[in-house]
């Protein structure tokens, strides 16, 4: 830390305050150092609100200045508190901000088997949506083809690695099935297709002709061997698990998203790299990549979009050449203020039928069937929380991507068109 300009210790809000203008002065280099977590703070915790009068109606500063005497029993300093009831307004002003920047991850919760946390719900791109901001690709959800199989959530995962040495996947009779060194959609979709076949929720992994396993491969053998599992004698039970969104919502190649201030990066954003299918571990070198663009587009006064990257299309006339326009003109949303159901369980519903209709193998059936059961949660999901309905907002457009595009490409398999066609060579732009 000996090249930092100002350490702040302390996550409150005060802490954070202080790196947030300083950073934003661009003149520091700032660090935040936290015993815990940035969110466990008192700060998190404060529910009154913070006082500052925005508008000279019957409150004022001068009466905010009074209240604060009168709690403070005699013993405020009325210079400090002046200077708080004056620059106050100031400083809330600094935050509702001129740039917002969507971080918020991927939607691996809209299926019941995943290996993302329980955040991932789709939450930046349900929120680009409702603000008119196009999404694009999130048809493309990648699954990986050998999570362990086990009750706990997120899914561990079972790297390519394994196969990569010599495991064989198995299926509930013990036979080979498929080649295990191709690639992860054809992968999940053999193993889907043989567990569909055999009615069985997932086949099995070999690894027990592995040498030195527990050396080679120390995190995997902790995760198998915490459920009971030797990987030296015992077949490891897999099944795929929803990984990775390769879509999301469209930006440049400076993170702008078609809404002028609104900015994003990650496994929310769309920025074009990942195209059909993610180039495994491109996902962390384009957050490191394309967030430092964000912060210096900023700061050279950047404020909406330009026609770069997957944003070209968005910024020119319709027709485009290449791009095809899905407008989910029915965006599924529950009734607010309706007679709310158990949320778990709508959530697992929700999770239960994206699996089945909209997972590894789709077609147009599936597809429809998926979406009805969406509007029937929709219609017993009244006060249910921001969380459930960002994923009934992602999943109502993920099922329209997917129903548009009629063909197989990269991370997304229709059964009822299961080539590859030219004439889909090209994004799908979601707007509401």
């Amino acid at each position: 830390m000996n090249d930092l300009d100002l350490l702040i210790v302390g996550s409150g809000v005060a802490g954070l305050s202080a790196a947030v203008r300083a950073a934003a002065d661009g003149k520091l280099r700032v660090g935040v150092l936290s015993k815990a977590e940035l969110t466990q703070s008192a700060t998190r915790w404060a529910q009154g609100g913070i006082a500052a009068v925005l508008a000279e109606e019957e409150d004022s500063t001068d009466l905010h200045l009074a209240d604060t005497l009168k709690a403070g029993a005699g013993l405020c300093d009325r210079e400090a508190v002046r200077v708080l009831v004056d620059e106050g307004p100031g400083r809330v002003n600094e935050l509702r901000a001129r740039h917002t920047v969507l971080t918020t991850g991927g939607a691996g919760q809209l299926f019941a088997v995943t290996t993302n946390p329980t955040q991932s719900t789709g939450d930046g791109i349900a929120m680009a949506l409702r603000a008119g901001v196009a999404v694009a690709d999130i048809e493309f959800m990648q699954f990986h083809p050998t999570a362990l199989h086990h009750p706990a959530m997120p899914r561990p995962l079972l790297s390519e690695a394994l196969r990569g040495h010599g495991a064989l996947i198995r299926d509930a009779q013990g036979e080979r099935f498929v080649d295990e060194l191709s690639p992860r959609d054809l992968v999940s979709q053999a193993i889907t297709a043989r567990m569909l076949e055999q009615g069985v929720d997932h086949v099995w992994l070999d690894a027990t002709d592995l040498e030195a396993f527990d050396e080679r491969f120390p995190t995997i053998a902790a995760s198998v061997r915490a459920i009971g599992l030797d990987p030296s004698a015992d077949w490891l039970p897999i099944a795929p698990a929803a990984h990775y969104l390769s879509g999301g919502i469209v930006t440049d190649l400076d993170g702008a998203t078609a809404l002028p201030g609104l900015w994003a990066c990650g496994e929310t954003a769309c920025t074009g790299v990942h195209g059909a299918n993610r180039l495994a571990s491109n996902s962390l070198l384009e957050g490191m990549v394309f967030a430092p663009r964000i912060v210096e587009a900023i700061g050279r006064g950047k404020g909406g979009p330009e026609p770069t990257g997957a944003m070209r299309p968005l910024l020119v006339d319709r027709p485009v050449a290449g791009v095809v326009w899905v407008s989910p003109l029915h965006m599924v949303q529950p009734v607010i203020g309706g007679q709310g159901d158990d949320e778990r369980k709508l959530r697992d519903r929700l999770q239960r039928a994206m699996t089945a209709g909209a997972g590894v193998l789709r077609n147009a059936g599936s597809l429809r069937t998926t979406d009805e059961t969406l509007v029937e949660i929709a219609g017993m999901a009244g006060g249910s929380s921001p969380e459930l309905r960002n994923l009934l907002v992602t999943a109502r457009g993920l099922l329209l991507a997917a129903l548009a595009r009629e063909e197989s490409r990269g991370a997304h398999y229709r059964t009822d068109f299961p080539e590859t066609s030219d004439s889909f060579c090209h994004r799908l732009l979601l707007t509401p």
